[in-house]
């Protein structure tokens, strides 16, 4: 998995260093399709089907901005402006395992309001993370995430959730931001046990909307949100991070 992992990792380094006012969105899908053919993986997104039907993903990566959550479809007539978060959302295939991370970047001087977001939805994967370790409980990581984003002001998204990830990109348990009462909240991490933890967190309101198009998921008020994620391995030795670049 570390080698999906790197590969992840090394593709949002290339895609987040091209991001800049004037580049399009379809710009920054080409350079991630290109990281990703040379390292001889395959993109986890594209052609991926919606379990409720619809049309494949047409993205190597989702790329989502501002008030967009998750999913967001690259196009080449979709521009960064100055100012703009983006969200760069990327995942692959290598030797049967996949690898999933996201991170959340500024389009040059962004408001402060759009850093403190970035900021605090960084440190809540920084906190759920920390859960990932033996014995500890799906409940604890739930709760480390929303304990940050809560003392920030800021709301949790409910409606998409992380996951756990190995041979398919998408496995149990479910991994939400928030803290649930009884189904899976007491669920034990034992060593082995890899969790795809992503945050989503909006300025406004935590209420989502999909788009026309099917995939695209916005905050219902509009308001900015942001997106962090990393692939993660319980181990013997504590969390081990398997999407940094390397």
């Amino acid at each position: 998995m570390r080698k999906a992992g790197v590969l992840v990792g090394n593709t949002l380094e290339l895609v987040a260093a091209a991001v800049r006012a004037g580049v399009s969105t379809g710009d920054l899908n080409e350079i991630a399709a290109k990281s990703i053919r040379d390292g001889s993986g395959k993109a986890a997104f594209l052609g991926y089907r919606h379990p409720s039907g619809g049309k494949p993903f047409s993205g190597v990566l989702c790329i989502s901005v501002n008030e967009e959550i998750v999913h967001g479809i690259p196009r080449m007539d979709r521009y960064l402006a100055e100012g703009d978060i983006v969200s760069l959302d990327c995942g692959a295939l290598v030797d049967g395992f996949y690898g999933d991370s996201a991170r959340t970047v500024a389009v040059g001087v962004v408001s402060e309001s759009a850093q403190r977001l970035l900021g605090a939805t960084q440190r809540s994967l920084d906190a759920g993370i920390e859960m990932c370790r033996s014995g500890q409980r799906l409940r604890d990581l739930s709760g480390a995430v929303e304990s940050v984003i809560l003392g920030e002001g800021f709301s949790v998204v409910r409606d998409f959730v992380g996951h756990g990830i190995g041979r398919r990109l998408h496995e149990d348990p479910q991994v939400p931001n928030y803290v649930m009462t009884g189904g899976a909240s007491g669920y034990l991490f034992r060593e082995g046990l890899v969790l795809a933890i992503e945050p989503m967190v909006n300025a406004g309101g935590w209420e989502t909307e999909t788009l026309s198009d099917g995939w695209t998921v916005v905050t219902k008020d509009r308001s900015l949100s942001a997106h962090f994620e990393h692939t993660v391995a319980v181990t013997s030795e504590g969390p081990q991070i398997m999407t940094l670049p390397g």
